[in-house]
């Protein structure tokens, strides 16, 4: 198998974001909501001109990874005012880990994490934080097993449902601070 490769994402990838991020979010989620509300969201979720904005805030990051010049996954960093809840200047969030399901199991998600990792290292942040869906065991666990703890629960809203996130945290260690 050829190497996953791991790279900044641009606004000229703006059409290959909408379709992994439709794609992953709709395979992770559409089992368990209904179609009119996962309809709702993928429309406004990916709308150019949200992903567009998202893409030149200067503290959001995307990168994607890619096994053959295909896109078989991506993440999202916030920092300072991008992050989707108030936090510390000096965290980072990551707001979204999302893989195809075909790559399931194939180490794409630690990879993409392990990303996260160097960009809060980079930006010398004190601890890094995200939001899951109580109902999303899979990334619960995966999250645990990082050294993430829960800290909080906040509210996301899919079309018409309110649906509880667990927020977890884990500090950076390998920085002077």
């Amino acid at each position: 198998m050829s190497p996953i490769t791991i790279r900044p994402a641009t606004v000229q990838d703006l059409a290959q974001l909408q379709q992994i991020g439709r794609q992953t979010f709709s395979e992770t989620f559409a089992a368990t909501n209904s179609a009119a509300n996962m309809r709702t969201y993928l429309e406004e979720g990916f709308a150019t001109e949200k992903l567009t904005a998202e893409l030149q805030n200067p503290d959001s990051q995307f990168y994607f990874a890619e096994l053959n010049n295909d896109v078989i996954g991506y993440l999202k960093v916030n920092t300072g005012a991008a992050q989707t809840e108030p936090q510390a200047a000096d965290a980072l969030e990551i707001e979204r880990i999302y893989v195809r399901q075909a790559y399931h199991g194939q180490k794409v998600g630690q990879l993409l994490y392990e990303q996260a990792l160097r960009l809060a290292d980079q930006a010398r942040a004190r601890y890094v934080w995200l939001g899951v869906w109580e109902e999303n065991p899979r990334a619960i666990r995966f999250y645990q097993k990082n050294g993430f703890v829960e800290f909080g629960r906040h509210v996301f809203t899919l079309g018409d449902e309110a649906q509880t996130d667990i927020l977890m945290q884990r500090p950076m260690t390998n920085n002077s601070h």
